[in-house]
């Protein structure tokens, strides 16, 4: 029977980054869940914050209720190549699901829209109420006199699910954004069991020693955050390309395929991991 290919979903995903110690010479870390065993779908993996895209971003309309500030949705667009419409759900998405994850609120006063939320834990109500799907993000905003600040963040990459995926696959835009001045991270959520602040270094090295896992898309883009600092990262322009890597099943493993696949899977070999189900 031929294999007829799942549609991807709209998702967007954030990585979370701030700077080390200066003393450490290290430059930054970044915010890294695990996802818990209990997960249908890649139980086990550490993943950045982040989720699909759902009604209730793709009815936000931030921009005619005036609570975004920061480059418009058609900015988005053009730079990842979607219509306005998509982006604007997508920076909603991100924005939410960073909140619904870790606490961290890209947001500020609708009063003086270029400050910045210093303290997200005041909206810890609001915080269960998008997760469990009983508050939308644009309500949280308006009863909470806040915009969404969308250049907070930046675009960063888009990754697709392989077409062989059979249990659910994402066209996922990866966007950037630095830990706002005054907030944490906290990973109190119910999809994962551990969450942490790591250097991309140590995370890479401690999937090629088999002490977790990470997917393609994740450990590709810790790859390109060694060394580098926060403002490195938001300085960087980067031509967004999409990346759907190739999945395919040789009777005993599977293989993945993508740019920099052989270095991967010398580390997924080097671990003695196998592919999540």
């Amino acid at each position: 029977m031929t294999h007829v290919p799942l549609v991807p979903r709209p998702a967007a995903t954030v990585v979370l980054v701030r700077d080390t110690e200066p003393s450490l010479g290290a430059g930054l870390s970044v915010f890294l869940m695990r996802r818990h065993s209990g997960m249908e779908f890649a139980a086990g993996v550490m993943v950045f914050p982040g989720g699909g895209v759902d009604e209730r971003d793709r009815n936000a309309d931030l921009g005619a209720r005036e609570a975004w500030a920061g480059p418009p949705p058609l900015w988005w667009a053009q730079r990842f190549g979607v219509n306005p419409d998509l982006a604007e759900a997508l920076v909603c998405a991100a924005a939410r699901e960073t909140f619904e994850e870790s606490g961290v609120l890209f947001a500020g006063p609708a009063a003086d829209p270029n400050s910045i939320v210093r303290d997200a834990s005041v909206y810890g109500e609001s915080r269960a109420a998008l997760a469990d799907r009983t508050l939308s993000f644009a309500d949280f905003l308006r009863r909470e006199d806040l915009v969404l600040r969308s250049d907070l963040l930046r675009p960063w990459a888009n990754w697709i699910t392989p077409e062989a995926e059979r249990t659910r696959r994402y066209d996922t835009y990866f966007f950037v954004g630095a830990l706002p001045e005054g907030q944490r991270a906290d990973g109190e959520n119910t999809e994962s069991d551990r969450a942490d602040w790591m250097l991309p270094q140590d995370a890479i090295q401690d999937f090629a020693a088999g002490r977790s896992f990470l997917l393609p898309p994740t450990w590709t883009q810790l790859d390109a955050l060694v060394g580098r600092t926060v403002a490195d990262v938001l300085a960087v322009e980067r031509k967004i390309v999409p990346i759907q890597p190739n999945l395919t099943y040789n009777g005993e493993n599977w293989e993945i395929e993508f740019f920099d696949s052989d270095r991967y899977k010398r580390a997924l070999s080097g671990g003695s991991h196998t592919w999540p189900q």
